[in-house]
């Protein structure tokens, strides 16, 4: 032993020329490993204890509960699992279920991507950044009353229909007399829309057609008092339509009076052997003359069904046929802001080496995008898609709240299902736990994925 040394058989410790000492005792590490741990278990606690109390409990008892009758006292075994499975209503929501886990992520995670692109192209990220990321601060059910207005069909009230119906009268103009109804008694008859006299008119003859039913306000302003037709040629019919209708009563039904208004270009055809063979439209006056007649010859005279075609209403975008992709639009317009933001991370992150090396190379911004951008970014897109598809799957304030009561069954999804079956008047609880439990075993898969890919990350 040198001089300046010591070893105490037991201490654990070496005391060094300078006196301290370059180990611990072993049993007091062991005890300050015990105290972390006791410190760490008690601060666990609580969260496990909630933990088990609020997933471990419920998700056991509902297996438990899957396995008995509605009422709790018989064991069925499997029998609600196969009650499930040949229900018309559980195999819809299966299929909306598919449609939405194919659709909506896909779409989701695509316009996340093709926003978070653009970000850094325009002047304005910022702003756009907040416009897109805005609805995830609204919540589930604040959008779904918001689209449930904006589904209006009513063009007045529904913001979509209004938009198309805005479209679509740019181009194509409304009838200007939907709703107008003949005159009744007044020889004149409704066919396929049309208002069609129903005696045969002979070219050199004349021809009236009377009109009721239309406001005041649907009167053109170009509109003028009504005038008895000219005689016509031998080759044609000469006529007049008119609203027969005399503000503050009076008038003869079925003759043109003095304060009546003539219906201006109400479009007028004349039909031999089932085709149009002359067309006319009135005047200001609701004068009109079919020419190109044969002498002699009689015809069907006509007010077109065009005259009086309901106005384009828009889409029934809460209709049985659409309910399930209009949701889907709500969908996209929550969660695209999420996407956007966690693309974006990860774009941020890419190498600007790579990007440029491609440009140099003679890449075209498409051929970086498609074979250097996504290439880089799929990690990230892989997270995004499966963390939407666990909330797909489980999708339910958006469908309960949107889609109307008539149209529940046709949006119906696994998560509304299951809600619908144990939490109606008559709950029936056996099949609605088969039902959690069968939307959990859907959920696990992605779950065990997104936890396995950040394990390998870590790693």
């Amino acid at each position: 032993m040198t001089e300046g040394s010591t070893t105490e058989p037991g201490a654990g410790s070496v005391a060094t020329a300078g006196g301290a000492a370059s180990l611990e005792p072993p049993s007091e590490v062991q005890d300050k490993r015990l105290g972390g741990w006791g410190l760490a278990s008690l601060f666990l606690l609580p969260a496990l204890l909630a933990l088990v109390l609020f997933v471990v409990y419920p998700t056991i008892y509902t297996l438990v509960r899957s396995l008995f009758s509605d009422d709790g006292k018989s064991f069925v075994g499997i029998g609600n699992y196969t009650t499930m499975f040949s229900r018309d209503a559980t195999l819809t929501a299966i299929k909306n279920n598919v449609i939405w886990v194919v659709a909506a992520p896909t779409l989701v995670t695509a316009l996340g991507l093709i926003f978070a692109v653009l970000t850094e192209r325009i002047r304005w990220a910022t702003a756009f950044k907040f416009v897109v990321f805005m609805p995830m601060a609204i919540g589930f059910l604040a959008s779904g009353v918001i689209f449930r207005f904006v589904y209006q069909i009513d063009p007045h009230q529904g913001v979509a229909n209004a938009v198309l119906v805005g479209i679509h009268d740019t181009f194509i103009s409304p009838s200007e007399y939907s709703g107008a109804l003949p005159r009744p008694n007044a020889g004149v008859v409704t066919q396929g829309g049309a208002f069609v006299l129903s005696r045969p008119v002979s070219a050199g003859q004349q021809a009236s057609l009377p009109v009721v039913g239309l406001p005041p306000t649907k009167i053109p302003k170009a509109a003028k008092p009504a005038q008895a037709p000219v005689s016509a040629r031998a080759d044609a019919i000469s006529g007049v339509v008119w609203l027969d209708f005399t503000p503050g009563g009076g008038g003869k039904p079925g003759v043109v009076d003095p304060q009546e208004k003539g219906l201006p270009n109400m479009r007028v055809e004349a039909v031999s052997g089932g085709k149009v063979v002359a067309k006319a439209k009135a005047d200001d006056q609701g004068r009109f003359t079919l020419t190109g007649l044969k002498s002699g010859g009689t015809y069907q005279v006509r007010l077109a069904a065009s005259n009086f075609k309901a106005p384009y209403g828009g889409v029934d975008w809460l209709g049985p046929k659409i309910v399930t992709p209009s949701i889907i639009v709500a969908f996209l317009w929550m969660w695209a802001g999420f996407a956007m933001v966690l693309i974006g991370a990860g774009l941020a992150a890419i190498p600007r080496d790579a990007l440029e090396a491609a440009r140099v190379d003679g890449a075209t911004e498409w051929q970086v995008f498609r074979r250097v951008t996504v290439p880089l970014l799929s990690p990230i897109l892989v997270v995004v898609l499966v963390t939407l598809v666990i909330n797909v799957l489980k999708i339910f304030d958006l469908v309960y709240v949107i889609a109307p009561g008539d149209v529940q069954d046709d949006a119906n999804v696994l998560a509304t299902e299951l809600q619908r079956t144990a939490f109606a008047a008559e709950p029936q609880l056996g099949l609605g736990s088969a039902l959690a439990m069968f939307l959990l075993i859907l959920v696990v898969p992605a779950m065990v994925f997104n936890l396995r890919r950040f394990r390998r990350e870590q790693r």
